[in-house]
């Protein structure tokens, strides 16, 4: 009788748990006095009580729902495996696991950006090359210039001629059937580098937005304190070498949570404080200083560079040679100058290495967006108004040999910077040690690279083509290099707010200055005369102008001159959007803070 009473009991308990919610469910099995092995036996139950009692619904309905269920499954089934695929398709994703676990995040968030900048040069390069290249290709006339091979470092030669540059395209209006469809090369060129301008822009807003809300609107939820030592472990892993480097993972994450708590305020006395501030200030002085020197030293070589090119173009090996003095010279300074900040640093000692990374990169991104700044006045104001004939394939081959040196330079850094100093600090000066990985000055490295890219889409389309091949040969070397000659860092630190700073570089002052250069040559620079897609008009803008006249005189395509004369060209429509902006971003801020709320409520959930 015992036993059929409490079978009828559990039975009853069961069919009672399987009619509530997901929610009352787990919290009615949790309170229950029974062990652990019990409260699991009465949930699988609970479980197949529901799946029987889904059943018999289900063969209740009819055949058509009974099919759209199926469909729906199918897909999300679908769905599942196609997310799976990707994410074996990852690029570097178990180098990057290595990376996070010997030298902790601080070093994996320089390898994350870098690839990051990798997947925008292929979106940009896949762009270009599919509204641009190939329709230039049917319209392309053989090239007669010679090819020695020097032409791989300086551009120049027989890359002229080639769709390379923007000199090459043409501006004639392609079509291959007579009176079949027509493509303008004029409004592909500048709606494609236009359009993808703002994909990229509306991607930074959203990256560095979500970077932001993750750490440092909500750090806790994502960095996971205690719920990172007890609730991340993946039971899916069952291989050796994975549950290892896994462990080491962890370990290396939680070390870096230990610290950001236990964070020690150090007390300096009046004098010390005296001292700090003189070193600081006089470190500042000399990091401004060297960034004005080089930039006046980048200045006047640049204007001797633009008589070679005035006087005409030779192929003898001393005029190939004199190109490569700018770049050479700008490589040379972008490289060992932060050398000296770097000891800049190690003399201010900062308190944390956060400091003293963030105070290096800032002293970077002052020395190179300088210099780069003082390159765009020579292009847009000095070599726009020389007598060359085609000006934009003169900036394009300029740029091309600043992207080719500063990749060969950043090797090289690799060798000088890091192999050299673990051979001195191993064998010559053992005190020394086994260097750390410069955070600051590669990701600086990498800003300068691609902001160069950006302004040369314009005057070089293939251009993220090439810094696609450079950045992935990049993170190969400083892998490699990071491997065999650096050690983790020796104060272990969380760095979860340093990908949110390097997105906020790349985005200000990078890619707003930019679209600030790329609107000065498209609205206000005159086209070269006997080159490009844009030759014989006012500016490359007049082109659209142009068009919508055209547009005027067809009746089908009244809505889009209605769109460019009320929207495109209203001073109102931009600010009533911006308006609407301000009212989403405010919105939005108020979604975010309603989740903190209930995730702090949550957290007390769980602790009580």
């Amino acid at each position: 009788f015992g036993f059929f009473h409490g079978f009828y009991a559990e039975k009853k308990l069961v069919g009672s748990l399987a009619s509530m919610s997901t929610s009352e469910r787990i919290k009615a099995i949790q309170k229950m006095p029974e062990t652990m092995k019990k409260k699991r036996e009465i949930r699988d139950k609970v479980l197949k009580e529901i799946t029987k009692k889904s059943r018999h619904r289900s063969t209740q309905l009819s055949c058509c729902t009974q099919c759209l269920q199926g469909t729906v499954a199918s897909f999300r089934r679908f769905g599942n495996s196609l997310s799976e695929c990707f994410h074996l398709l990852q690029l570097w994703h178990k180098t990057l696991k290595i990376i996070g676990a010997e030298f902790g995040t601080s070093v994996l968030s320089y390898f994350i950006f870098l690839k990051w900048l990798l997947t925008f040069n292929i979106f940009s390069f896949l762009i270009n090359f599919s509204f641009i290249t190939i329709p230039q290709f049917v319209a392309a006339e053989p090239n007669n210039l010679p090819f020695t091979g020097l032409e791989l470092l300086t551009g120049a030669g027989y890359f002229q001629q080639t769709v390379l540059y923007y000199g090459f395209y043409t501006n004639a209006t392609i079509s291959k059937i007579e009176n079949g469809p027509s493509y303008n090369v004029q409004l592909a060129y500048i709606f494609t580098v236009g359009i993808y301008f703002v994909i990229c822009f509306l991607i930074l807003l959203f990256s560095m937005a979500k970077s932001f809300c993750r750490n440092f609107i909500n750090p806790q939820t994502y960095s996971g304190n205690a719920s990172k030592l007890l609730c991340t472990w993946d039971f899916n892993i069952n291989n050796e070498k994975a549950v290892k480097l896994k462990q080491k993972n962890l370990s290396t994450q939680i070390k870096e949570d230990l610290t950001e708590v236990n964070r020690e305020v150090l007390n300096f006395s009046v004098t010390e404080r005296v001292v700090r501030i003189v070193i600081h200030l006089v470190s500042w002085v000399a990091s401004l200083g060297t960034a004005v020197a080089a930039c006046a030293g980048v200045y006047f070589l640049s204007i001797n560079n633009l008589k070679l090119f005035v006087k005409g173009h030779k192929n003898d090996l001393e005029s190939q040679a004199a190109m490569l003095v700018l770049p050479i010279v700008a490589s040379l300074l972008n490289a060992f100058i932060p050398f000296f900040y770097s000891w800049l640093g190690h003399l201010e000692r900062f308190q944390t290495p956060g400091h003293q990374i963030y105070v290096t990169i800032t002293r970077n991104i002052i020395l190179k967006i300088s210099i780069v700044g003082i390159l765009c006045y020579y292009w847009l104001n000095i070599v726009a108004a020389s007598e060359s004939q085609c000006w934009e394939t003169l900036v394009g081959q300029d740029i091309y040999r600043l992207v080719l040196v500063d990749f060969i330079f950043c090797l090289l850094g690799s060798f000088f910077g890091e192999f050299l100093q673990r051979i001195i600090g191993t064998t010559v000066c053992v005190s020394l040690g086994l260097p750390e990985f410069d955070i600051g000055r590669n990701v600086l490295d990498l800003i300068y690279a691609q902001t160069l890219t950006w302004i040369g889409i314009l005057f070089s389309p293939l251009l993220p083509g090439i810094q696609m091949i450079s950045f992935s040969i990049v993170f190969y070397v400083k892998k490699v290099s990071l491997m065999m000659n650096c050690q983790p860092p020796r104060k272990v630190w969380r760095t979860a707010q340093m990908t949110t700073s390097f997105m906020f570089l790349l985005f200000f002052p990078s890619f707003l200055g930019v679209l600030s250069v790329v609107g000065v040559t498209v609205w206000r620079l005159k086209p070269s005369e006997e080159c490009g897609p844009f030759r014989g008009l006012s500016s490359m803008y007049a082109a659209v102008s142009e068009w919508i006249k055209i547009l005027e005189d067809y009746t089908a395509s009244k809505w889009v001159v209605w769109i460019y004369r009320n929207l495109i060209t209203s001073e109102v429509f931009f600010f009533i959007l911006s308006i609407l902006v301000l009212i989403l971003t405010y919105l939005y801020w108020q979604i975010i803070e309603g989740r903190k709320t209930m995730t702090k409520l949550l957290h007390k959930q769980i602790i009580n």
